[in-house]
């Protein structure tokens, strides 16, 4: 089951924190089709966040083709977006972990991790490119 972490210093709403964690779940394979989302009341209870910002984030899922909701069960996953790529004993994940692991030997800090993550990811992957 997934847990929601909110970050409220974070400039970014609360239910798109909410539909990004959900969406980096499926992609890392710790959420698969059939899986149960966590209730509104779940995720108000973890988080103290309002009802309807939980509602609105699983709203956008739906839209999104990510998830259903079934009455009087739950929302459910339907898609996955997980790839071989990034599963826990993938080459390319493995990779990182070293390459992380010689970051932090050098002693970046997780600052400078995601700054250096963040340049090198905007020259291989320009924006407009997917």
């Amino acid at each position: 089951m997934i847990e929601f972490r909110i970050d409220r210093r974070s400039g970014v709403a609360t239910y798109l924190q909410i539909v990004h964690q959900a969406k980096q779940a499926m992609r890392l394979g710790l959420l698969n089709p059939g899986d149960r989302l966590p209730t509104a009341r779940e995720v108000v209870e973890a988080t103290a966040v309002n009802p309807n910002t939980v509602l609105k984030a699983y709203r956008e899922l739906e839209r999104e083709g990510l998830v259903e909701a079934r009455r009087g069960l739950g929302t459910f996953v339907t898609k996955s977006l997980a790839s071989s790529a990034s599963n826990r004993g993938a080459p390319l994940r493995a990779e990182l972990a070293e390459w992380m692991g010689r970051a932090a030997h050098a002693g970046l800090g997780v600052d400078d991790v995601d700054a250096l993550y963040v340049d090198v990811r905007a020259e291989r992957f320009p924006i407009g490119e997917s």
